[in-house]
């Protein structure tokens, strides 16, 4: 404390920008779709690849939901029209600007129109991951999710959209 009586402080914050991530459910194949992708900052904790939802990075300007439509044909190749807002939060505000906005959409299997697999620019492989709906809340239980995004939205799900045991 300095003799004003106010505390100064030095912080470190990583500006990111933000992110936008979408739990996709697939009607017609009971199933949600996840992407399984190698992440280096988890491979140093023995935990190379991730499954999550499909996600990311907001480009400059760029508006959210088009980013999301984007992610979603990038990474595992579907198109979809509609997303509904499930929260916007942050993932680290003690060290990170970053707000991540979380969305939901119903697909059916007839939208996946493009190849998927990632950016070939972002040099990513993407791997398409389908968890049947009745499988879902036991994968949760299990910790195959280990990661925020995932598990916000899932239990979103199962908090909104109860219908599973």
């Amino acid at each position: 404390m300095n003799e004003s009586g106010t505390i100064e402080a030095t912080r470190i914050c990583l500006e990111r920008g933000d992110s936008v991530a979408v739990l996709i459910y697939e009607k017609d194949t009971n199933s949600f779709l996840f992407t399984k992708q190698f992440r280096y900052p988890s491979a140093k904790r023995d935990c190379p690849w991730m499954l999550e939802l499909v996600a990311g990075s907001v480009e400059e300007g760029e508006n959210l939901m088009d980013c999301a439509q984007r992610e979603i044909e990038e990474e595992i190749g579907y198109e979809t029209n509609e997303l509904e807002l499930i929260t916007t939060y942050f993932p680290s505000p003690g060290g990170c600007s970053e707000q991540i906005h979380l969305y939901y959409t119903e697909v059916n299997s007839s939208q996946k129109r493009l190849q998927g697999g990632g950016a070939i620019s972002e040099k990513e492989d993407i791997e398409l991951v389908k968890i049947k709906k009745a499988d879902l809340k036991k994968h949760l239980k299990e910790g195959t999710f280990n990661n925020s995004i995932s598990l916000i939205g899932i239990q979103w799900y199962l908090l909104n959209r109860v219908d599973i045991k």
